[in-house]
């Protein structure tokens, strides 16, 4: 079993033990990304939460996954073409109101934030906000778009973590299989899903070879016990996971519940 790394290339990264992640605050009850969930997260223990963000037409920047608001709210239309009072009407399964991300943080401030960052114009906007609260060692960004992260990273520079956009990933899977492909030294973490498209991402060459280079390794969604101790004996540095109790049950009994 490989160790996680030690010591982290950033703050945010500044955890005794691998990290347990509320994937959108834990989406088991059908409350993701809502104040309730993330407040629910809290109380179980959790300081890590996933979130994504969208930003309004008129540039507000809401804590949300879909680019529009029908799957999960009992409002329609896209996000990015709706002004804010009209998505602050839609309610998260007929319940919760949709939050604003600079809500989260400050309702929650022992809380670091992953942030998903799913469209370009939501990018702006969430670095004038981590600037304007001096949140940096809050944030780790990500996106599954390489060009967006790396846009980020040249903006703001070291003071903001951010993972591999699935480009990144790629390179980091090659080079695990020993071919040489450069790999982006400016990021924190490679977040991956354990497996796509039937190829294996997560094993202990990968680990291995993104802690010879300094990266931690994060896993998405993982909902089982049995997937996450075997991640865990692999030596990955944080899990992703929708079913919050589960996750804390696990690192419980493994004497790693931080």
């Amino acid at each position: 079993m490989t160790s996680p790394i030690r010591p982290p290339r950033h703050p945010y990264l500044d955890h005794p033990a691998p990290i347990a992640f509320a994937h959108r605050g834990g989406t088991a009850d059908g409350l993701e990304n809502t104040v309730r969930q993330f407040r629910r997260a809290v109380a179980a223990g959790y300081r890590y939460i996933e979130t994504d963000v969208h930003a309004t037409r008129d540039g507000r920047l809401v804590a949300f996954h879909d680019e529009t608001l029908d799957r999960v709210t009992d409002g329609a239309g896209r996000i990015a073409e709706l002004p804010w009072r009209d998505v602050a009407q839609a309610r998260v399964a007929g319940e919760e109101p949709v939050p604003l991300f600079e809500e989260l943080l400050e309702t929650f401030p022992e809380v670091r934030w992953n942030v998903d960052v799913k469209a370009e114009p939501a990018l702006l906007p969430l670095l004038e906000l981590v600037e304007r609260t001096g949140a940096w060692d809050r944030i780790c960004l990500g996106s599954f778009s390489e060009a967006r992260v790396v846009r980020a990273q040249r903006l703001a520079g070291p003071r903001l973590a951010t993972s591999f956009g699935t480009r990144g990933v790629l390179r980091l899977r090659l080079r695990s299989w020993g071919l040489p492909a450069p790999v982006r030294r400016s990021a924190v973490a490679a977040q991956v899903p354990e497996e796509q498209s039937g190829v294996t991402v997560v094993d202990r060459r990968f680990v291995n070879t993104a802690h010879a280079l300094g990266l931690q390794v994060h896993v998405w969604t993982v909902n089982e016990p049995e997937r996450m101790h075997r991640l865990l004996d692999l030596g990955v540095d944080g899990i992703m996971t929708d079913h919050i109790e589960t996750l804390r049950k696990v690192m419980e009994d493994r004497g790693i519940w931080v």
